[in-house]
């Protein structure tokens, strides 16, 4: 038997940091994501191959059934790859006790389809196929292995932009027609460096603010940025949104601090100081960035659904 399972990359376009607290933020599902096929075996147990954009083995390893039965523990900065797996495993298992406790085993083949330095959602997109292959909420996996906010999970599941917001600890999900007719003028560069979102996670929750008035502040903008039309206002938006999130967490925007040159706008996506940047432009942002040494400019249509 095979079955396949599949779900969406992410860029937050609005809301980073401030999604923990409550804030709306937009979501963009990406065109990139991640696939997980199953095969029965005649053996228990588990025989998984990871396999990155190229086609190449990144990661493999056996797995026994006494292994998953095991304790878990939380992931560290300094967990293995197959600590964190097995870590994912077990959660389910907890959600859905008879996950993975019969005698059939699995040979199992985890498919990227992006670079996995492009912190595009490699973790996210596995939790979300785990949890289908489970049955269990993928939302509960996630705050049980990892933490976070679960907008990427629900950028896992959707086909199109969204609003994404935590309500009462409840993650609630709207789809949204987010098609700026300025979206040719849109590119996202990646900084060639994955930055390490639960850093990031910790240096904005050990900041003294008002957090109730930074999520008004970045709900407000998102629902702006949702109905902006002209690229100008749209800019304001961005630069707006920029200067909350500087000043909340005490560190320079990025434009300023790598691109003070550039004559666009530059916005941080996800946690500040690696993975994607949004940049307004024309046909000369890609040589731009490339001659600042960021070879990796994607258009807005090559990378969002």
């Amino acid at each position: 038997m095979k079955t396949t399972y599949h779900s969406h990359g992410k860029l937050l376009l609005t809301g980073e940091y401030a999604v923990l607290d409550g804030a709306l933020s937009l979501g963009l599902p990406c065109k990139y994501g991640q696939g997980l096929t199953l095969h029965t075996a005649a053996s228990p147990g588990l025989r998984w191959t990871s396999l990155d954009h190229e086609q190449n083995v990144w990661f493999e390893t056996t797995i026994s059934p006494i292994e998953l039965a095991e304790g878990i523990s939380k992931p560290s900065a300094t967990s293995t790859t197959r600590e964190t797996l097995l870590n994912i495993l077990r959660e389910a298992q907890k959600l859905h006790p008879g996950f993975l406790k019969d005698a059939t085993g699995y040979d199992v083949t985890t498919q990227l389809e992006f670079p996995r330095e492009w912190g595009l959602g490699s973790s996210s997109t596995l939790l979300n196929n785990v949890a289908q292959w489970a049955g269990i909420n993928p939302y509960s996996l996630l705050w049980n292995a990892f933490g976070g906010s679960g907008y990427d999970i629900a950028c896992a599941q959707e086909h199109r932009p969204l609003l994404y917001q935590l309500k009462n600890s409840r993650p609630i999900v709207e789809s949204v027609v987010f098609d700026p007719p300025f979206k040719e003028q849109l590119y996202f560069v990646y900084l060639n460096k994955k930055q390490n979102s639960r850093e990031g996670i910790a240096n904005y929750r050990s900041k003294t603010f008002d957090h109730a008035s930074l999520v008004d502040a970045i709900s407000k903008i998102t629902e702006a940025v949702v109905l902006c039309t002209e690229l100008k206002e749209f800019e304001i938006l961005l630069l707006e949104h920029e200067q909350l999130l500087a000043k909340t967490l005490e560190l320079p925007r990025i434009q300023d601090q790598l691109f003070p040159d550039y004559t666009g706008c530059i916005k941080s996506l996800g946690a500040w100081g690696g993975d994607f940047i949004l940049a307004t432009g024309d046909a000369a942002t890609k040589g731009y960035f490339e001659k600042k040494g960021f070879p990796t400019v994607l258009s807005y249509t090559d990378i969002v659904l």
